[in-house]
């Protein structure tokens, strides 16, 4: 018998359940007396709810969770269907979507937002990216690109490089042609410390067409008529000062020369061109000419 102080044995003798399975024990008598009543249809819902929980089991042991959360999420209306991209002046748009790999019925719920970050920050002219989420469908990218300083020659290659020395991209236009250009091993790396050198006198710097890295020492540099200016190794900033002095008194870059070289610091060497040296040859030949005549008429 069972009473209200526990659980009486046939014998007679008294057995106190432990307290957690009395209500075990009052619910078994009670359901086997007919006393508990279960709702209509609650067979069918535990069916139902044993076959899906036998679903869900196999596709997260078959890996298609992720991608049956993705179906559901974006039928809900959580597909991502706008994309808006900032910054990008040399990046393309389209490069973007198709690192993201956005088909149209992409969840913004899964979306991995760390690996596009990654993959958008491999593009050439990317130097950072942050990517959020806008709920409930669109997803922004906010750029900043890398500032291309010069153009860089090396063999027959062509390439964008930064400040700092480092390659961005391949050269494939002319709208950079007005950077200055780099030319040589190790020019690339050299490049911001001459351009610097350079600034200060402004209307030589105007007419240079590239600087030549010369054994990774010093530069050539190459005048927009031709003339090619020889710096030395040290001391690059008074020997700009000696050329912007006889470029004022006598201009020298507009005159026939092929070369003027700066090299030697108490020596400025100048080399006309072929043309230039025949007239002065001609013209040092009439003047023997004259001083000859001269003597025989003495």
């Amino acid at each position: 018998m069972y009473g209200g102080d526990g659980y009486q044995a046939a014998t007679g003798e008294g057995v106190v359940l432990p307290r957690p399975l009395r209500r075990v024990v009052r619910f078994v008598l009670s359901l086997c007396a007919g006393r508990i009543v279960f709702p209509r249809h609650i067979g069918k819902l535990a069916l139902v709810g044993f076959y899906s929980a036998v679903g869900l089991h196999g596709m997260v042991l078959g890996g298609h969770a992720p991608a049956v959360a993705e179906a559901v999420t974006s039928t809900a209306g959580f597909a991502v269907e706008d994309i808006r991209v900032s910054g990008n002046q040399h990046t393309s748009e389209i490069d973007i979507l198709q690192l993201l790999g956005l088909d149209g019925s992409t969840s913004l719920l899964g979306l991995d937002i760390a690996g596009a970050r990654a993959a958008i920050a491999e593009l050439p002219w990317v130097e950072s990216v942050e990517i959020r989420k806008v709920y409930p469908a669109a997803v922004e990218i906010m750029l900043r690109e890398r500032q291309a300083y010069g153009i860089w020659q090396h063999g027959n290659d062509l390439s964008l490089i930064e400040r700092s020395g480092s390659v961005i991209a391949p050269l494939r236009d002319n709208k950079f042609a007005s950077l200055p250009l780099f030319v040589g091993r190790d020019a690339e790396t050299a490049a911001a410390e001459v351009d610097e050198e350079f600034s200060q006198f402004p209307a030589i710097a105007s007419r240079v067409k590239a600087f030549v890295r010369v054994g990774g020492r010093r530069w050539d540099v190459h005048m927009d008529n031709g003339i090619i200016v020889r710096l030395p190794e040290e001391g690059v900033s008074e020997a700009l000062a000696l050329l912007d002095r006889f470029e004022k008194e006598q201009q020298v870059l507009a005159r026939d020369v092929a070369a003027i070289d700066l090299r030697l610091p108490d020596r400025v060497t100048v080399r006309l061109t072929p043309e230039a040296q025949e007239r002065r040859i001609a013209v040092l030949e009439e003047r023997r000419k004259l001083l000859k005549k001269e003597e025989q008429n003495i």
